[in-house]
């Protein structure tokens, strides 16, 4: 029974790393992703072994294997979500005073925003652009929200920034 706890724990842990090193590779974070790489292999490695070691007396390895793969996909998900590695660009579509109002309460909170003049059906709208942490993500929509819950919201995951205000790296 060890055995099945030991291949199924080790493997949630390897595909998690496998989850933030593919995050972090897309986030142009190569070092970190490199060194987790080598760790993750160095472990799946071993991993492999255990379990391909007399699979044929004992399937159930490679059950205890899938089993933790599954569930490793879910855990790192959850865990790269917490962790809120690189930045996201936020927009918003409110109308003039809602916009004047939620940039400045975010600003207040330390937020860079560019408020843009647009025109929507009816009326002229505010278009903000606010350049966040990831990990700050939550946070700032919380805040957009508590002014005017029916905003227009959309999010972006942004790879590279250069310039601007609050977010050097």
């Amino acid at each position: 029974m060890e055995i099945y706890a030991f291949i199924f724990f080790v493997k949630i842990f390897e595909v998690s790393l496998m989850t933030i090193r593919t995050v972090l590779m897309t986030k142009g974070e190569k070092l970190y992703a490199t060194l987790l790489g080598f760790v993750e292999i160095s472990i799946w490695i071993y991993l492999v072994g255990t379990v391909l070691t007399g699979i044929e007396d004992d399937p159930l390895r490679m059950l205890a294997y899938a089993l933790g793969f599954a569930i490793g996909i879910f855990a790192g998900s959850t865990l790269e979500e917490i962790l809120g590695v690189g930045l996201v660009t936020i927009h918003v579509i409110a109308n003039v005073s809602d916009g004047m109002l939620i940039a400045m309460k975010l600003r207040e909170h330390g937020a860079a925003v560019t408020n843009l003049k647009g025109e929507g059906r009816d009326a002229g709208k505010s278009v903000l652009m606010i350049h966040i942490k990831r990990r700050k993500k939550s946070e700032i929509l919380e805040l957009i929200r508590e002014t005017n819950p029916n905003v227009f919201i959309n999010i972006y995951d942004v790879k590279n920034l250069t310039g601007g205000y609050g977010l050097k790296k």
